[in-house]
């Protein structure tokens, strides 16, 4: 969905999902795979990004070297909740 620069400069390829499933996984290995031949990309790093990843999704992806990271999409959109909070 993305192809970023982190802090180092490096590329980063990034795959959002709302369900992080395997079938997720694979695609963004095709898409680091593919970008790692360009060689003024190279290296590019995986970051898979879900609202809920599921565990054997995880596994792949940390088998493939590719970072999991869950967000709450809600939160991300200032959505209010209603859960009661003290701040």
């Amino acid at each position: 969905d993305l192809l970023c620069r982190d802090a180092e400069g490096n590329a980063v390829a990034v795959e959002i999902k709302r369900r992080g499933e395997l079938d997720g996984v694979e695609q963004l290995t095709r898409y680091v795979e593919r970008l790692n031949l360009d060689p003024r990309l190279r290296p590019v790093r995986g970051l898979f990004v879900a609202q809920q990843i599921k565990p054997q999704a995880k596994v792949l992806a940390g088998s493939r070297d590719i970072e999991c990271v869950e967000v709450d999409y809600d939160e991300l959109r200032g959505a209010e909740t209603v859960a009661m909070r003290l701040f």
